[in-house]
């Protein structure tokens, strides 16, 4: 039987230290605001991960990776499952199983970082039920220093919504953004973001172009104010935040009670630990 709930009750932290714990097999959906993902877990151990934001697809990796072209990618038949495909690889030589099992161990790392900004949506855990098409992290990767890093960027991730709570605002430069360009070294990331700043793209669809995370795109454009080379342009009739002493906005209205968090906290280490 899955055990469903909601993001506001339940936190992805929490769920990801029960299924280590409780040493569950099963597949965490996740329905999100803006993206769904989904991460798979033999003995609380993770296997795979997939969001619809990152193409976890075997060719989507070895186009990320840059062992082929997209144009390349196109060519290779749909109906190859990641399976058949790693092993036509492996044994024609062009990737060695050790590429090809860090290469999925760095995607499913990648996937599972960006879960821990998910704050809004349900979730569903199906126990027993793992992804046999796809190809699985091995050997299958410990939660611990995964849970650790990940409240780490948790952290940042909350300061910097702070700094930039709405991600539908675009971007323009400021006053001669040429002579400042030349005195600050980029990275491709951020070089990346520079050729996508228009009125017309929000930070969102920014960071969509380049499947970069929430806590990516803040990062890069909260630099790029500090360093003053771009502007925020609020979106016409966007109700300003309301002041509070201490000069922050108030803080969202609960969704639950605290009685109602407890019972689906209880709910959650009872399947758990069956």
């Amino acid at each position: 039987m899955a055990l469903k709930g909601n993001l506001h009750d339940f936190s992805i932290t929490q769920l990801l230290n029960l299924i280590h714990l409780a040493r569950k097999t099963g597949t965490l959906a996740i329905d999100g605001k803006h993206s769904a993902a989904r991460a798979s877990f033999r003995e609380g151990k993770l296997v795979f991960a997939q969001t619809d934001t990152l193409d976890s697809r075997l060719i989507g990796m070895l186009v990320k990776v840059g062992k082929i072209t997209v144009d390349q990618s196109k060519k290779i038949p749909a109906n190859k499952t990641d399976r058949d495909l790693a092993n036509m690889l492996v044994q024609a030589g062009l990737l060695t199983k050790t590429e090809l099992e860090q290469m999925v161990r760095n995607n499913v790392k990648d996937v599972v970082d960006r879960l821990f900004a998910l704050n809004d949506g349900l979730f569903r855990f199906e126990p027993n039920v793992l992804p046999e098409d796809r190809l699985w992290a091995e050997p299958p990767i410990n939660l611990d220093g995964i849970i650790m890093e990940g409240t780490r960027r948790l952290k940042e991730s909350e300061k910097l919504q702070e700094e930039i709570p709405n991600l539908e605002v675009t971007l323009r430069f400021t006053d001669r953004p040429d002579a400042k360009l030349r005195n600050v070294n980029l990275s491709v990331d951020e070089w990346r973001v520079v050729s996508y700043i228009n009125p017309k793209n929000t930070v969102r669809q920014i960071a969509q172009a380049n499947s970069m995370s929430d806590l990516q795109i803040r990062k890069i454009v909260y630099a790029m104010l500090q360093a003053g080379l771009v502007e925020v342009i609020q979106p016409l009739g966007m109700p300003a935040p309301v002041a509070v002493p201490g000069g922050r906005a108030a803080p969202p209205k609960a969704f639950a009670s605290t009685e109602e968090k407890r019972s689906v906290v209880n709910k959650l280490i009872n399947f758990f630990n069956r």
